[in-house]
């Protein structure tokens, strides 16, 4: 029977007699009263421990590069070394896991300032805020988690720091916090975010917290609701896997190592492979021999650039993100080219008007498809709703000029083919666009947040032709061509609202979502936005009415269809003119001739049904 010893705390003696003592069947234990003055570990030493984390701490550092094996009792103030070497909190258990074990294991020590780590260092607000991806959240917890950081906001304030590895050049960014642990096999919260990390692979790990706006973290935690998937960092965390990390701040580092209040200009962490043995309790996953060690580095994600960090260093966490000076470098240089006039641009806008044209003639609706996904519309007019935020002037003159050039050609091109057209009669696709109303300036609208989107973001770009499917500029401007050469105030004025109400609701909302994404302050895009709001509820009035007009035609066709006048049953009905009187297309369905007086019949039961003096255009069809 081997011979162990037992290092305790001398205040829980009677616990060690009375408990642990008597409970080892399989060796024999020499007790001794833990004395700091007195303790000295002896190489190869087969130890085990019943100690508080501060006490512990010491032993660890005297067992340091000794080839001593640990074995970790759940004294009742070791908690943090409990969790970070997965020991059961069951005295009986541990216990019971001591004498199963078949070999200690290898493990690494990560130092704090030279001080032993067991579970964590957490720098200012990251450990709470992280947590909310890794907990099975319900949709209560979730929203308690988004009402606590609107309660707080005020209070997320990010700090800068400077991040020093071996390998890396100094970072310097700006977090809520950082997360320091040996490794990601220990708590909840390492073990879902943290891969391929070790107790024996030399390095360590920093989590660094740095969201952008207060509703990225909202976005965040109702994310964490939707798409519960494990093991996913938050776009805004940074990982850092090294051997060591420093950390600098201009102003004193206010952290928690295990659970200890500290604060100090620097915090070094650094990794002792190899520092001693450990019988792991049957919560750690400790593999004997950890693989080849490998370095992570991921920091794109993290505020750079001086210019940007002077902007939110020690200031409260802003509620929408403002975009870095890189960001807006990148999307000012492509937004400035689409407001100019090209040869490409008008080329594109005179081709996809006569294929529209074309296509409307001829009552194709692939043919008009094709038409909105060539033309180039949609490019100045994101331009000018970025120029309409920020009161860029010369983005404004320099897009309403491009606009205007390619509407002018567009509209010659589509007055010349229609007087070339021997054809002057609508069909649907030409009467679809001339009667616009409030649900075309919701296309408008979400078209506009898309085609914002899109350009601020490169990696969905490809999207775009979605988007100016979605919208439709060119065909209600061909309509409106249309409407010029056949001399038609109905035609040219209808589809000419329905292009209005596209520009219009495409630039409210545009500009918007650029506000949204952090292109411009509150202040700044007041101005742009509120002229813009403006112009779309003027052209609300109009959109409002056709609306409404729209619904009382559905209502009349609703209360129509399948109307039974005695044995003649009314069917398809459809609202062909809605003037006084109601001009209405149905099909009369019955199993006996229809003369006209009961043609006759049917209309007077029509016109009292719906209230209104109506005419009718019918088919008979007959039953037999």
């Amino acid at each position: 029977m081997r011979t162990l010893t037992l290092i305790y705390d001398p205040l829980e003696e009677q616990t060690v007699r009375e408990k642990i003592l008597p409970a080892f069947q399989s060796f024999t234990i020499t007790p001794i009263a833990f004395d700091l003055t007195k303790e000295t570990i002896v190489a190869d030493s087969r130890l085990i421990t019943y100690l508080s984390d501060e006490s512990l701490a010491e032993i660890v550092m005297l067992a340091t590069n000794k080839n001593c094996s640990l074995s970790l009792l759940p004294h009742p103030m070791m908690k943090e070394a409990r969790v970070g070497y997965g020991i059961a909190a069951n005295l009986s258990e541990a216990i019971e896991d001591i004498e199963r074990a078949a070999k200690s294991v290898t493990t690494d020590l990560l130092l704090c300032n030279g001080r032993p780590v067991f579970n964590k260092v957490v720098i200012g607000e990251s450990l709470s805020l992280i947590a909310g991806s890794v907990a099975k959240n319900s949709f209560f917890s979730a929203f308690e988690k988004i009402g606590r950081a609107l309660a707080r906001s005020g209070s997320y304030i990010p700090q800068a720091f400077t991040i020093t590895t071996d390998h890396n050049p100094p970072l310097k960014t700006a977090a809520l916090g950082i997360i320091g642990v040996l490794h990601g096999k220990n708590n909840l919260l390492s073990r879902l975010l943290i891969k391929d990390s070790y107790i024996n692979d030399a390095r360590m790990h920093s989590l660094i917290l740095a969201p952008k706006s207060v509703m990225q973290l909202i976005r965040f935690y109702l994310r964490s609701v939707i798409d519960n998937k494990k093991g996913k960092l938050p776009s805004f965390v940074g990982h850092i896997k090294a051997k060591s990390i420093v950390i600098e701040s201009p102003a004193p580092i206010d952290y928690a190592q295990d659970n200890n209040l500290l604060s100090a200009k620097a915090i070094e962490l650094r990794v002792l492979a190899g520092a001693f043995r450990i019988v792991p309790g049957r919560y750690l996953s400790a593999e004997v021999q950890a693989g080849e060690p490998a370095e992570v580095y991921r920091v794109n994600n993290l505020p750079k650039g001086e210019e940007y960090l002077h902007e939110i260093v020690a200031k409260p966490l802003s509620w929408i993100y403002h975009a870095s000076t890189e960001e807006f470098k990148d999307l000012f240089v492509t937004l400035r080219e689409n407001a100019k006039a090209t040869g490409p641009y008008l080329t594109l806008m005179v081709l996809s008007t006569l294929l529209a044209t074309l296509g409307l003639f001829s009552d194709s609706s692939p043919v008009i498809i094709g038409a909105m996904i060539l033309a180039p519309l949609m490019a100045p007019i994101i331009s000018m709703s970025m120029g309409v935020l920020r009161q860029e002037k010369k983005l404004i003159s320099g897009s309403a000029k491009t606009i205007a050039l390619g509407l002018f050609l567009s509209y010659l091109a589509a007055v010349l083919l229609t007087l070339l057209m021997p054809l002057q009669a609508l069909n649907p696709e030409i009467s679809s666009r001339i009667r616009p109303n409030l649900l075309d300036l919701g296309v408008a609208i979400f078209s506009g947040v898309a085609g914002a989107y899109a350009h601020a973001r490169k990696e969905v770009a490809k999207t775009l032709a979605g988007v100016a499917i979605a919208v439709a500029l060119v065909p209600p401007l061909s309509v409106s061509g249309i409407g010029i050469g056949w001399a038609d105030w109905e035609v040219f004025s209808g589809a000419l609202l329905l292009f209005t109400t596209n520009l219009a609701g495409i630039i409210l909302a545009a500009a918007f979502t650029f506000m949204l994404l952090g292109f411009s302050p509150f202040r700044l895009a007041r101005k742009g936005l509120l002229i813009s709001l403006l112009v779309v509820i003027l052209i609300s009035l109009p959109l409002g009415l056709g609306f409404l007009k729209m619904v009382r035609e559905n209502n009349v066709m609703r209360s129509l269809n399948n109307y039974a006048v005695e044995d003649i049953t009314v069917r398809e009905v459809t609202v062909i003119k809605g003037g006084d009187p109601m001009l209405l297309n149905v099909r009369l369905v019955s199993g006996n001739p229809i003369s006209n007086a009961d043609l006759a019949k049917v209309k007077r039961e029509i016109a009292s049904k719906i209230g209104r003096d109506v005419q009718l255009e019918v088919t008979i069809s007959m039953k037999r």
